[in-house]
């Protein structure tokens, strides 16, 4: 599978629709609001991403994203022990999941990921982590164990560091912090756009 190599991971669907009119084409609806107003936030999330030729990727609620027929599912580890993978592999729902260590990643091979996520890659701001940085350097390791899967960094990614994240394996970078904290989120955007210059 190939993905677009800018993969910015936002709050709600109105700062999805502030952002994917610059350019993005893969976008994460990672909503921890009241769990009422989870169906409207991914079907909003999604006619934004059909206007504008984009992929939706659901973070948690995968019973949600199979409900309104969203393009992926993001799982975290915790979130892999609640979730039917059967039935979102039965609704040929493309799935990401996300990793630290070998353990975790041997438990996502094994369900057919659509991607394979490694982080935080270094100290993010936003959310508190239980691991330490895994360094760019691990990204050469997990990239050499997955193979053709897409392999996408997350953790403190700025525009500065990218070009290494790349070069150290990384196929996408998922992107957070950078753009929610930014005085300009469509001009930080745009950057990325730029940066990353289309499809891996």
């Amino acid at each position: 599978m190939i993905l677009p190599r800018f993969y910015p991971v936002l709050p709600d669907a109105a700062m999805i629709a502030r952002l994917l009119p610059v350019g993005v084409r893969l976008v994460q609806l990672r909503f921890k609001g009241d769990l009422a107003e989870v169906p409207a936030q991914i079907a909003t999330a999604l006619a934004i991403c059909a206007r504008h030729g984009a992929q939706l990727v659901v973070n948690d609620h995968w019973q949600a994203a199979l409900d309104h027929g969203a393009d992926f599912i993001h799982l975290g580890q915790e979130d892999l022990n609640s979730a039917d993978t059967a039935a979102i592999a039965r609704a040929g729902m493309r799935l990401g999941v996300s990793t630290h260590d070998r353990a975790e990643l041997d438990r996502a091979l094994a369900l057919n990921p659509a991607y394979i996520a490694l982080g935080p890659i270094w100290p993010t701001l936003l959310k508190q982590m239980p691991w330490r940085p895994q360094g760019s350097e691990k990204l050469a390791r997990w990239k050499s164990r997955i193979g053709d899967i897409p392999l996408v960094a997350i953790g403190g990614l700025t525009l500065p560091r990218l070009s290494g994240v790349f070069a150290a394996g990384a196929d996408v970078a998922a992107v957070v912090t950078d753009l929610v904290t930014a005085a300009d989120p469509e001009a930080q955007t745009r950057l990325w756009v730029q940066a990353t210059g289309g499809i891996a």
